[in-house]
């Protein structure tokens, strides 16, 4: 259901409503987490936002799929900076890197949406045009 949601939501703006459609999954909250290095998967950064760990633009926000807007500030609350799971994720984030898109904070922990993401620096091995077929049937 969620997902048609998306879909529909892509499909009614302007631009390929396939690459629309993988901004608007990229845009999560608990995806973003995950990109920003606060987390080593996307299942561990969704349980992290519903318990609460991050703020956005200085609000709590507990619900995984919220969407990230450009300019928003992802941060880990104060009382969970030393959450173990987090530190570790960022140590590790050197690995996997961080999208250049994003720019990230450690020190304060905490990370900024500069751009919208463009197909090119999406890394998901997605054909979205059979997801765009599917769906507009």
């Amino acid at each position: 259901k969620q997902f048609r949601g998306y879909f529909h939501k892509a499909d009614r703006q302007k631009g390929i409503t396939g690459t629309n459609l993988l901004v608007f999954l990229e845009r999560r909250l608990d995806n973003m987490v995950f990109r920003m290095g606060f987390a080593n998967s996307r299942t561990e950064a969704r349980q992290m936002v519903r318990h609460n760990h991050f703020m956005v633009s200085g609000k709590p926000v507990n619900v995984p799929s919220y969407l990230i807007k450009l300019g928003d500030e992802v941060q880990v609350r104060v009382g969970s900076r030393k959450v173990e799971r987090i530190l570790e994720a960022m140590e590790t984030v050197a690995r996997r890197g961080v999208p250049q898109w994003l720019e990230i904070d450690k020190t304060n922990f905490r990370g900024v949406v500069k751009t919208l993401p463009t197909r090119e620096e999406l890394t998901m091995p997605v054909k979205e045009q059979l997801i765009v077929e599917l769906y507009s049937k």
